[in-house]
């Protein structure tokens, strides 16, 4: 055979090939789901992108999505298996080829819902992604959610018997609902509407013996100086979640998973402590495997009145060798150092890693809330950082000795003194080793319980205004 008609041969088998990929379709890298009260989150991982057709039906209420260009094949059929029957959101997930090149997902939904279908690039580590964000059409209310919480605390409905605090004050349930609701009006009057259960009826205060045996001359101002005798509360951000790992450690350990076990942990310690005498609650941005905007952070803090807020993160550097813990506050004029710089980048982008739908009527109004921070907020976040960075430094090594500022996203809340914490770096072996082990992660929540305790003592939070 000539060599002209070996390479014809060669030729038209090479076009052969590459129509039977065409034909093939988009080949499917990875299906996930990640199941959360907020929202659960259906990914389709491909190798080119996929388009999509989509209608909901309300009784009963189903998802119907079409997708082009596929073919039903072992990995979309895994999707049915990975919808948990605890998922908060998802009764089940079916599969079939609806004609060829379509294949038809029908998600059976618990209960009414806003989904949002969109589509992302290939960033980071991921191909093209088709992504299903299932948002419950009435959603949980993180204060009404502390409200409960509060509640339970203080022995079940309003009316109940009340409880008397560690200062030997008595409070009602009701003063507590007051507080909270105060607290929420106050700092987001602009975008909540609280609803009390039960009308705040006033009460009247009741000293405590031991401040009256102490000091039974004190002017009524000077006894109540520094006391505020209301809930704190505490917003804790654990970094990363769901489609955005945060950074990995030379073992594998991801970042979003250690720094949600030292939430967990600060948590506990938070809701088991006072600060002058005044209950504290914790309140997490998430509390479970999946992801949450860097505006939503900062939007869910302020949703529930939040005094501080505290991001806990544990990030990797360029060299393994980077280690120590630090913390960071807000910088509206650059980063103190070229590395504190590196680490805020790198965080800033965890909106493209994680997965946002920019199509979102509200996500003008989520970043607008990153562009209003104060000199004041600031200022309070810089005492923060003080005291939570000298309590962290009596366990671990520190990777600098100081404060550090540079402009993370989530610390610009206007109105909540916010720091960002680097527990460790897990880009070094030794502190991935730690990061992983309990003990340290004890180490650090009591060291961040320790700090926010001082850093009320020196700077007692200020009462609520209780004009409802």
């Amino acid at each position: 055979m000539k060599r002209r008609d070996l390479l014809q041969q060669a030729g038209s088998l090479v076009l052969l090939l590459s129509g039977a990929q065409i034909a093939r379709g988009a080949g499917i890298v990875a299906v996930r789901v990640w199941p959360a009260e907020d929202y659960t989150r259906v990914t389709i991982e491909s190798d080119t992108a996929l388009k999509t057709q989509h209608r909901l039906l309300a009784s009963p209420p189903r998802l119907f999505v079409d997708i082009d260009g596929l073919d039903l094949n072992a990995q979309l059929r895994e999707l049915v298996g990975k919808v948990k029957p605890d998922d908060p959101n998802i009764a089940g997930v079916r599969v079939g080829q609806n004609a060829p090149g379509v294949v038809r997902l029908v998600m059976d939904l618990k209960h009414a819902t806003r989904p949002q279908v969109f589509t992302l690039d290939p960033v980071a580590a991921y191909q093209h992604r088709l992504v299903f964000d299932l948002y419950p059409a009435n959603p949980p209310d993180p204060l009404e959610q502390l409200i409960a919480e509060r509640m339970k605390e203080l022995g079940g409905p309003a009316g109940a018997a009340p409880v008397t605090t560690a200062a030997g004050v008595k409070a009602s349930n009701v003063d507590a609902l007051g507080d909270l609701i105060a607290k929420q009006i106050e700092r987001a009057n602009d975008t909540v509407v609280a609803k009390a259960p039960v009308p705040a009826a006033p009460r009247a205060r009741v000293p405590s013996p031991a401040v009256v045996a102490k000091a039974p001359s004190r002017p009524k101002d000077a006894e109540d100086a520094g006391r505020t005798d209301r809930l704190i509360i505490i917003a804790l951000d654990p970094g990363h979640g769901g489609e955005d790992p945060g950074a990995t450690g030379p073992a594998g350990t991801h970042e979003k998973d250690i720094v949600l076990q030292v939430a967990f942990k600060l948590r506990d310690r938070i809701n088991n402590t006072t600060a002058g005498g005044n209950p504290m609650r914790a309140f997490l941005t998430r509390d479970a495997d999946f992801f949450v905007p860097l505006g939503k952070r900062v939007e869910k803090a302020r949703r529930v009145g939040a005094d501080l807020f505290i991001s806990i993160h544990a990030d990797a550097f360029i060299s393994p060798e980077a280690r120590g813990a630090s913390v960071f506050a807000l910088s509206e004029r650059g980063a103190s150092s070229s590395a504190a710089k590196w680490l805020a980048d790198n965080e800033n982008k965890a909106d493209l890693i994680g997965g946002v739908n920019v199509n979102v009527k509200d996500a003008h109004v989520q970043r607008a809330l990153l562009d209003m921070s104060t000199t004041a907020q600031i200022n309070d976040s810089l005492k923060l950082g003080g005291a939570v960075l000298r309590e962290i430094g009596g366990v671990g090594r520190l990777h600098k000795a100081s404060v550090e500022r540079a402009g993370f996203a989530v610390l610009k809340a206007p109105d909540i003194p916010s720091v960002l914490v680097e527990t460790a770096f897990i880009s070094n072996p030794e502190e991935e080793v730690k990061l992983r082990s309990d003990a340290y992660q004890n180490d650090l929540a009591n060291a961040l319980i320790n700090g926010i305790q001082k850093y009320f003592s020196a700077n007692p939070p200020l009462a609520r205004n209780r004009s409802v």
